[in-house]
This record gives structure tokens, C-alpha cells and sequence, in this order.
């Protein structure tokens, strides 16, 4: 059996690829973290007087840094560039030239007024990927709104049909809209990546939140397109299988995954209960189904008569798929999440030493890997330059005019 592979030495998937990525806050910055992780070049151009909105987000901070920011920015360069001077624009397309990648979520038509848009970087540089990331979408009568994961998640149904019965409306516990965009745009990049592969040709991709939530709809929207009914909220049960939630014990809750048949019986039968398999309102799935708050009553009665870490211990021997409800204290002390290197050590200039999350996607031969801390602001301004092929005297002029902004400037 293979085990995870050591990144020392060995090439990274994206070696060689450039990523411009002039977003913040969250949707896009995950996209483009995914794609450093992967050994891409990302340089995150952000503005003067604060870059990246989440520098500010917090508590918690680190030193003066933000959490959340370290969160999402590592494995990146910076470089701060005035978009509202010419030549801060005129480095941006600079830039472009060499560039694969662009990333930007500013309103619909603000970085076309800039000079800035697809059809301006695309006479630049015609194999660019321009990824543009939006509330909802550079279309249609919203095209104009600004976006955030709340609204969206609103907007997508998805807060119709989280939380328990009869509860006001609750939004699902991550920023799924925002993370959710990111991934579809990683998706999305790498795929028109993939095209300009055989092709030699560029193109122009958008994401919206309100369509990365809706996307999430899986059985409910397949339930009323199929049917009319519209789901609700069922708190952690699933809308097509049962037992297959979280469940009562004496000390707490563990969460039972029986979803089809073979399991539903071993699981009555490692509990004892085989009596509830030859009763009809429990014989197959859709009648537990039916049955669902019934069944949950009977199920409950019996494992409330022991402890948790009792029962999973008889459901493992059993074969019956089940597992803890875990704080994110006892995530991070998991054996299983250790193991898999999910912690991940880095040592900031000013944070010292910061704690991120590690790599989701093992690859084996081509592993990501986390290398750098997220950056200072304008951290990397004058070395992004340099390699730009900017005079020394150019970038101080540059600096000078405030169109970029250093570091220590």
C-alpha cells in the first residue's frame, strides 16, 4: 500500500504557471490558494491603503496579522498596484504578458472601465484565462448587485432547508457560497487550462455565489423538479435515506450511516433491535422514510442506554458505518487527521509560527505542497517588478507616483 508521499524533490503539478489574482476576501483567494498549493506562481495584486479587506477581518489576530487571512493567502507573492493611477494600470498589463491566469471579483464592468477587462488582456496576452467571480454572475437583472455568501446562501435555497424543523432560518455553519465559488472556479480554470493545452487558445470563465450555492441543491432540487414538493429543513437526517443521521446516546450524539438495506439490518442487529427489521413500517427505505420520526424514537430508546465511544466500538466490530460529532479542538487531535498531515507548520515575519490547514488532494507523484506563509502587504512588490523587466528606476518612480506600494514604502 502506498503511503503518502514526501514532497521533497519532486516536481508540483503547476510548476510554471502564473496566477494574477486581483480578488479578496474569500471565493477567489481560496481559488487561487488551491492553485499555489499545486505549485502555481500566484501573485496577489492587491490595493494600497490595506490590500486584501480580510488583513482586517478578525479577532482573532496573530501579532497584528489576521487569522483569516493567513488562512487563505499562503504560498502567495504581493505586490500593491493603484488601479486609479495609469501606470499602476499599465504594470497591471505588464504583468500580463507572462501571465496564464487572471482572477478578479470586483462589481460587473469595473475592470473593463479600468482597462482591464477580458477584451483589453486578451489583445495582450491572447492564451490568457480570465476568471471573473461575482455574486450572481455578469448576466441578467442581478448582474449589477453586490455579492455575499450570506445573501447567497439565502438566495439558493439552501437556508430553507438547514436547521432543525420549525426553526428560524439558519445558514449553513462555513461560508458555502463564497468556498464553494472557489472550487467551481478552480474547476473551471483548470479546465480551460486543460483547452488552451491542445488549442493554444485563452478564454474567458465566471462564477457566481448564487450558482456555486445552488449547486449544492442536489436531491432537493431533483425532489421538485420530479415531484413539485419543496424540501424543508430536516436538521442532520437525509431526504432520501434512513436511518442515515445523527442520533441520541447517553452522553451525547453519534452520527449512523445506514442507508441502504444490508446496513439498516446490521446496524438493528448490533444493537439488538432486530425486532425493529420485521416490523412494516421500518421493512425497507421508503417506508423508514415515512416512518423517520417513529423509527428515530424506537433507535434512541436503546442507544441512550449507553455512552457514545460505547457504541461506536460496537457499530465498528459490526461493520456499520459511524463515527463521533467532533469540536474542532478534537478534529485537530484526531489520530486520523494527524496522520494524513492536515496540520501544517509555518513560520510568519511578524506572526512567527502559524497553523494551516493542509492539503485536501493527495497527489502522489506531482504532491502540493505549503511552502510560504501568506504574505506581508507589497511584500514582493519590487521582485514582481524586477521580473517584469521594470529599471530599478522605473519601480522607484512607481513607488514615488503611488502607483505601487511597497512593504516598507
Amino acid at each position: 500500500m502506498q503511503t503518502l508521499p514526501n514532497p521533497n524533490g519532486m516536481p508540483e503539478a503547476l510548476e510554471g504557471v502564473r496566477v494574477l489574482d486581483c480578488s479578496q476576501i474569500l471565493a477567489g483567494p481560496f481559488c487561487s490558494m488551491l492553485l499555489a498549493d499545486m505549485g502555481a506562481d500566484v501573485i496577489k495584486i492587491e490595493k494600497p491603503n490595506g490590500g486584501d479587506d480580510t488583513r482586517r477581518m478578525g479577532p482573532p489576530f496573530i501579532d497584528t496579522e489576521s487569522a483569516a487571512f493567513l488562512a487563505m493567502n499562503r504560498n502567495k507573492r504581493s505586490i500593491v498596484l493603484n488601479f486609479k493611477e495609469q501606470s499602476g494600470v499599465q504594470a497591471m498589463k505588464t504583468l500580463v504578458k507572462d501571465a496564464d491566469i487572471v482572477i478578479e471579483n470586483y462589481r460587473t464592468g469595473t475592470m473593463a472601465r479600468l482597462g482591464l477587462g477580458y477584451e483589453d488582456l486578451k489583445n495582450i496576452n491572447p492564451g490568457i484565462i480570465y476568471c471573473s467571480i461575482s455574486g450572481f454572475g455578469r448576466t441578467g437583472p442581478y448582474a449589477n448587485r453586490g455579492g455575499f455568501d450570506l445573501v447567497a446562501q439565502g438566495m439558493s435555497g439552501l437556508m430553507s432547508i438547514t436547521g432543525v424543523p420549525d426553526s428560524p432560518p439558519v445558514k449553513v455553519g462555513v461560508p458555502i457560497a463564497d468556498m464553494n465559488a472557489g472550487m467551481f472556479a478552480t474547476y473551471g480554470i483548470l479546465t480551460a487550462y486543460i483547452n488552451k493545452l491542445r488549442t493554444k487558445k485563452g478564454q474567458y470563465l465566471e462564477i457566481s455565489l448564487l450558482e456555486a450555492a445552488i449547486a449544492y441543491t442536489v436531491w432537493e432540487s431533483a425532489g421538485y423538479f420530479a415531484t413539485g414538493d419543496i424540501a424543508e429543513p430536516l436538521g442532520s437526517s437525509h431526504r432520501n435515506s434512513a436511518p442515515y443521521q445523527a442520533l441520541k446516546t447517553k452522553d451525547g450524539h453519534i452520527n449512523v450511516g445506514a442507508p441502504n438495506q444490508s446496513n439498516w439490518e446490521r446496524f438493528a442487529n448490533a444493537i439488538e433491535r432486530s425486532d425493529l427489521v420485521t416490523r412494516n413500517e421500518f421493512k425497507d427505505n421508503a417506508s423508514r422514510l415515512v416512518n423517520r420520526e417513529s423509527l428515530e424514537r424506537e433507535l434512541e430508546l436503546t442507544l441512550t442506554t449507553k455512552n457514545s465511544s460505547e457504541w461506536l466500538e460496537v457499530l465498528e466490530k459490526s461493520g456499520v458505518p459511524a463515527g463521533p460529532i467532533l469540536n474542532i479542538s478534537e478534529v485537530w487531535n484526531d489520530p486520523q487527521v494527524e496522520a494524513r498531515n492536515m496540520k501544517v507548520t509555518l513560520d510568519h515575519p511578524t506572526a512567527g509560527k502559524i497553523t494551516n490547514i493542509g492539503l485536501a488532494a493527495k497527489l502522489y507523484n506531482t504532491p502540493g505542497r505549503i511552502t510560504k506563509p501568506a504574505p506581508l502587504l507589497g511584500e514582493h512588490t519590487r521582485e514582481i517588478l524586477v521580473d517584469a523587466g521594470y529599471s530599478k528606476k522605473n519601480i522607484e518612480d512607481l513607488i514615488d507616483s503611488g502607483a505601487a506600494v511597497t512593504n516598507d514604502s
